[in-house]
């Protein structure tokens, strides 16, 4: 008898702790709730905490609060210029209203992610079909995704989704167009680098030619002011020679031969012939007649 109302009392424990289990439940800080009646939402306003609710007749539903990112593959979209673009994107998101959230997407995260990627999608294919490679690459991209974060609000808030941010990450150029450019680009450095050699050869020509003229004038100057130095010492010595001469003819008659002589007689075998009596030997014959 005791070993029954044993049983029964584990039993009686267990199904007591079944609809504690089922009667409580804790909503944490990260999470929002949904509060069921028969499948009808009653509530949705919890804040963190423990809570009660009749088991079988109520459920809740619990939904990450925290932001959630939808980061799609890269797509292509079109330019102005009607040219293909690489983009690689990412979106930050939250619930805002948990029961409009479930009631428009069953509270399926997957289902929302593709209904965000479809309102993206579109807006950056009509912004980016407004505006040219350069400005999406470098121009206008900040702007580009603040009008995305703006305009995909109005349109999240229907399924009770909040847009945290919108971002680019990364805007590349297809595989043909990028080596397109890529040509263009090396033709143009190429066509700069011609450009500067030539300029460069021009500027060496004009420099080799200011140089070859500044040393002619230099030294034609040079030559003109030692022919000017040589004209004024010659001057100056056959004044010097004059006023010598001047002052003793016969004296500067006799230093005039004495070194005529010396030159002329300083190789042995230099040869002159001369008539015994000529004007050049004019000191000699004079010792000869002194002697006697």
């Amino acid at each position: 008898m005791s070993q029954g109302k044993g049983i029964v009392l584990i039993v009686a424990g267990a199904l007591v702790l079944l609809l504690l289990s089922q009667a409580l439940f804790v909503v944490n800080e990260r999470q929002v709730a949904i509060k069921f009646k028969l499948g009808e939402i009653i509530k949705t306003d919890f804040t963190p905490g423990l809570y009660i609710q009749w088991p079988f007749v109520n459920n809740v539903r619990m939904f990450d609060a925290r932001i959630q990112t939808l980061d799609a593959k890269p797509q292509r979209y079109l330019t102005s210029e009607k040219k293909n673009v690489q983009v690689d994107s990412f979106v930050k998101w939250r619930i805002i209203d948990v029961a409009t959230f479930f009631t428009s997407m069953g509270g399926d995260y997957l289902r929302a992610n593709q209904q965000l990627f479809r309102i993206i999608d579109k807006q950056l294919r009509d912004e980016f079909g407004k505006r040219t490679i350069q400005e999406v690459v470098s121009g206008e991209r900040a702007q580009i995704m603040d009008i995305l974060t703006l305009n995909s609000q109005t349109q999240a808030k229907k399924y009770g989704i909040e847009i945290v941010d919108v971002r680019v990450k990364r805007v590349d150029l297809p595989t043909t167009v990028s080596e397109s450019v890529f040509d263009r680009m090396s033709a143009e450095r190429d066509r700069i680098a011609k450009e500067f050699r030539a300029r460069g050869r021009a500027d060496a020509v004009k420099i080799r030619a200011e140089a070859d003229r500044q040393y002619t004038v230099t030294l034609a100057e040079a030559y003109r002011d030692a022919e000017m130095t040589r004209g004024e010492g010659d001057a100056k010595a056959a004044e010097v020679y004059a006023n010598a001469y001047g002052k003793d003819e016969e004296f500067y008659s006799f230093y005039r031969s004495l070194n005529a002589y010396t030159t002329t007689f300083s190789n042995k075998g230099d040869i002159m012939l001369l008539e015994p009596d000529a004007e050049f030997f004019k000191y000699f014959n004079q010792s000869k007649s002194n002697k006697k």
